[in-house]
């Protein structure tokens, strides 16, 4: 089925609104024939500013909401035919220093966004996830975790009084997202260093925010419900996009490149030297597709229902456990040109780069 037919006339929500991910989800959305998008978010500013990017645009509805509410996403979800939930606590250190609230968001906010969705009938609700999901070794992966747990049991233990859809998507570093090392980095390079790596040898699956968005709507068509999907990604490793950053951002700021130190201070607690999109026991049951591999929940015998088939590749099973470790990193031109893809550097950084680019600067 076509992308745009899959959404032609229907309504939609997306939680996080304000978020990085999920307001470039909601501007791709609008380019479909939808009928209505909801924005749901508890951040006032981000939603404002959202609104009045989009305020020309009729089917667009924003809503102060917080995903702890159930009463609040009942009511938005009522009439709605998809579900993307991109609203999460996303960063690990403060996770860790907070974590009953973001068992709160993380958890309980699944569980009421599910039990909301199925009361008003919804079609199609999707979880974005996280690599820290696999073996997780922090609060905000074990909670991430816990989310793709609720909406795949959601799809074996309510489908007798349901027909809703529910699926995850796991992806890495979005290059250009709040969280990204990118900006982190460019900030160091710009105040002239030094620019701080936990070890030199990790390595990271990175992705652009076009690509992760474009995958999660290719994700809950596919869907066929309570299964993950992982996307597949390139990997680099962390130095190699410092040491590439140090020499394209440092002389955008009269600095020169060999006076920026790079400075190891050591893996934070519970921070791993790879990322893991699959874990060894999901390997028996992963199907690899084009662009994803499908996690196919573990208790086969309770979705005796449903036909796990994907085109074009249909049940194609996974060799290899997904992890940044087992994969080729990219050569540090290939890096140069994902971080001069749009959205990934800061928007001054991208703006300096553009004026170098106007005068042909090399």
């Amino acid at each position: 089925m076509a992308e745009g037919d899959f959404y032609s006339g229907k309504r939609v929500v997306v939680t996080g609104a304000a978020g990085t991910v999920g307001s470039r989800l909601i501007r791709r959305l609008l380019q479909h024939p939808i009928a209505e998008l909801r924005a749901l978010d508890n951040h006032e500013n981000g939603l404002f500013r959202l609104s009045e990017e989009l305020k020309e645009e009729r089917r667009f509805h924003p809503f102060m909401c917080d995903i702890r509410s159930p009463a609040e996403i009942n009511s938005l979800l009522k009439g709605m035919d998809y579900c993307f939930h991109t609203a999460a606590l996303k960063h690990v250190p403060s996770s860790e220093r907070a974590p009953f609230e973001t068992v709160q968001t993380n958890i309980m906010g699944v569980q009421n966004l599910i039990q909301s969705a199925l009361a008003n009938g919804l079609q199609r609700v999707l979880l974005t996830s996280s690599d820290k999901a696999v073996n997780p070794t922090n609060v905000m992966g074990t909670t991430k975790l816990m989310g793709e747990r609720l909406i795949t049991a959601a799809n074996a233990t309510l489908h007798l009084t349901s027909s809703t859809v529910l699926t995850s998507t796991r992806f890495g570093n979005v290059l250009g997202s709040a969280g990204s090392f990118v900006p982190l980095f460019c900030g160091q390079i710009a105040r002239g260093g030094p620019v701080t790596l936990t070890d030199r040898s990790m390595t990271r699956f990175v992705m652009t925010l076009d690509e992760s968005v474009r995958l999660v709507l290719k994700s809950i068509e596919l869907a066929c419900g309570g299964e993950v999907f992982v996307t597949k990604m390139p990997v680099v490793r962390i130095s190699d996009v410092a040491e590439e950053l140090v020499e394209l951002v440092a002389p955008l700021y009269g600095r020169n490149p060999a006076k920026i130190e790079i400075r190891e201070i050591g893996p934070r607690p519970g921070e791993k030297m790879f990322e893991e999109l699959t874990s060894d026991e999901e390997l028996r049951r992963t199907v690899e597709l084009d662009e994803l591999f499908a996690v196919i929940p573990a208790f086969r015998n309770i979705y005796d229902r449903i036909e796990y088939a994907y085109p074009p590749n249909g049940t194609k099973g996974a060799t290899r456990t997904y992890n940044s470790a087992n994969e080729p990193v990219m050569t540090r031109p290939a890096i140069r040109k994902l971080l001069l893809e749009p959205d990934v550097l800061p928007p001054e950084v991208s703006a300096l780069v553009a004026v170098k680019s106007e005068r042909g600067v090399a």
